[in-house]
């Protein structure tokens, strides 16, 4: 395992009231946070985001080199359950609504899309990556 101190990710999460936050990236980007009770992403839903967001970012240049989308939305879904594991999400799907051009250029983009998909999901999406083989999160807790 390689790690530098270019390889770390980070965001600060902020308390803006009960049960909203706010996240900030180190590029200085905000995004609100809440449990659900308003229209701010809940944390489920932002897993859900980083899923579909890193599989797409990753598969999108593979195929648009081929030919440029006309269409390439991803929609991602989950249910949430609680058993003898506690609170998880089974049932991860990701659905790709992708157009091409009509054309040779359209075509091979369009044959190109499954593998793409399938290189993001087994090897070069994090995100994708982390959730199948799983991490451990480790907690600091500071007295400020």
């Amino acid at each position: 395992m390689t790690t530098t101190s270019s390889s770390e990710r980070s965001v600060a999460l902020t308390r803006t009231g009960p049960s909203r936050y706010t996240a900030t990236n180190v590029r200085g980007t905000t995004l609100s946070i809440g449990d659900g009770s308003d229209a701010d992403f809940t944390p489920v839903e932002l897993l859900l985001v980083a899923l579909a967001g890193c599989t797409a970012i990753t598969v999108d240049p593979l195929v648009s080199r081929r030919a440029e989308p006309q269409t390439f939305d991803v929609h991602a879904r989950a249910d949430k359950i609680r058993d003898e594991l506690g609170n998880r999400l089974v049932d991860i799907l990701m659905t790709f609504d992708v157009a091409f051009p009509d054309g040779e250029a359209g075509e091979r983009a369009r044959a190109l899309l499954p593998d793409a998909i399938a290189k993001a999901e087994e090897r070069l999406c994090t995100v994708s990556r982390t959730l199948a083989i799983g991490a451990h999160a480790a907690v600091e807790i500071n007295d400020v």
